[in-house]
């Protein structure tokens, strides 16, 4: 199992739990918009370190944020295969081209 799927496991099972024995169920107790809240500040973070070209605060905070990511997917219901089957849809076709396909 990779790790990824591990984790969306793992916050899966938590989401189960007492907000009090958990960050993450305490995190999914405060709905989908603290979770997407949540996922934006980490994102941000990641952003601040890729701009700084700190390589190791960057990887810290790559983590943050794939961990909120799933978190905010979980809050939805949405699985994590869902979006792998999306990028593996997507594989192999040009960006911009799909980019324009998603246009009205």
């Amino acid at each position: 199992m990779h790790m990824l799927d591990q984790l969306a496991e793992t916050i899966a099972q938590r989401a189960k739990t007492d907000p009090d024995s958990s960050w993450t169920a305490k995190l999914l107790a405060k709905g989908p918009e603290k979770c997407a809240e949540k996922f934006g500040e980490e994102a941000v973070e990641a952003i601040i370190e890729a701009v700084k070209g700190d390589r190791a605060r960057l990887t810290s905070e790559a983590a943050d944020t794939l961990y909120h990511l799933l978190v905010m997917l979980q809050s939805r219901e949405v699985p994590l295969q869902d979006v792998l089957d999306e990028l593996a849809r997507r594989q192999g076709t040009s960006g911009i081209a799909e980019k324009a396909a998603r246009k009205p």
